[in-house]
């Protein structure tokens, strides 16, 4: 994915994770309702061409949007997939991938969240192995005359009960994503996915006005030297800290703003 398809792809990443980030969201949940909008496209080239025209207002996609899924799925999901709709997609198809990219991480996230992310990489690889060795099983589970509700059973059948929910959900939906995909290439994009997200922190910035592309790189790149990992920032934008930024990871806060320097300075006065 290349040109304005990455950089809406980027954009809805981080709305994703700040909503994931959300208190009482349900990061499994979210991943499901995605990965049933990205199933909702892949079956429709009309629909994926609607959401994606350049010449078509972007408000009027958005509507389109929530016409289809007010009701279906929860409001956030349809707010996330129609600020998507609102973006630039270079080719139709990105939007169903980009789509997907949120669902698996979604669905990854749930996993960090119950402390099950080195099961789901590792059983993720298992998988794809034993698919690899098994002649039979990779026949039937890439059979392009078979539905992919019956896949979909067969890897429950083979893996329900004795992997993680989160697994078991990936693996199901790499035997029901098409769009000229291998079997075996989903399944290694999920567990990359899943290595990543291990690998990384998030940083929840706050800044009185957006940072260009230069800034948020500068950025990423010192808090990735302090903390001696991969680093995605989460951005907000808030016009009363005035100036400076703020950074919560974790527990950790730095804060340089200015409104926070006013406020020590009246604590200092007020003594």
């Amino acid at each position: 994915m290349q040109g304005t398809s990455r950089g809406s792809l980027l954009s809805a990443q981080e709305r994703l994770e700040t909503l994931l980030g959300a208190g009482g969201s349900d990061p499994a949940a979210i991943g499901d309702a995605l990965f049933a909008v990205t199933g909702l496209l892949d079956s429709s080239a009309a629909l994926r061409r609607a959401l994606t025209d350049p010449s078509r207002d972007g408000e009027s996609k958005a509507a389109l949007v929530s016409r289809l899924l007010d009701g279906k799925v929860e409001g956030s999901v349809v707010d996330l997939v129609a600020g998507m709709a609102r973006s630039r997609w270079a080719q139709s198809r990105d939007l169903a991938d980009a789509l997907e990219q949120l669902a698996a991480t979604a669905t990854i996230a749930s996993a960090e969240g119950s402390g099950e992310l080195d099961r789901v990489e590792d059983e993720l690889f298992r998988f794809r192995r034993t698919i690899d060795g098994d002649p039979q099983l990779r026949s039937a589970l890439t059979d392009r005359t078979a539905s992919g509700e019956r896949k979909a059973a067969l890897v429950s059948a083979l893996l329900d009960g004795k992997v993680a929910p989160a697994t078991l959900r990936l693996a199901r939906q790499a035997v029901l994503a098409g769009r000229g995909l291998r079997l075996d290439a989903v399944l290694s994009s999920y567990a990359d996915a899943a290595a990543l997200r291990r690998q990384q922190l998030v940083a929840h910035v706050v800044v009185a006005l957006p940072l260009d592309a230069d800034q948020r790189e500068r950025l990423t790149a010192a808090l990735q030297r302090q903390y001696g990992r991969n680093v995605h920032l989460n951005v907000d934008v808030d016009p009363e800290v005035l100036g400076g930024i703020r950074v919560e990871i974790g527990d950790e806060v730095l804060d340089g703003t200015i409104s926070r320097r006013l406020q020590e300075a009246r604590r200092q006065l007020s003594r």
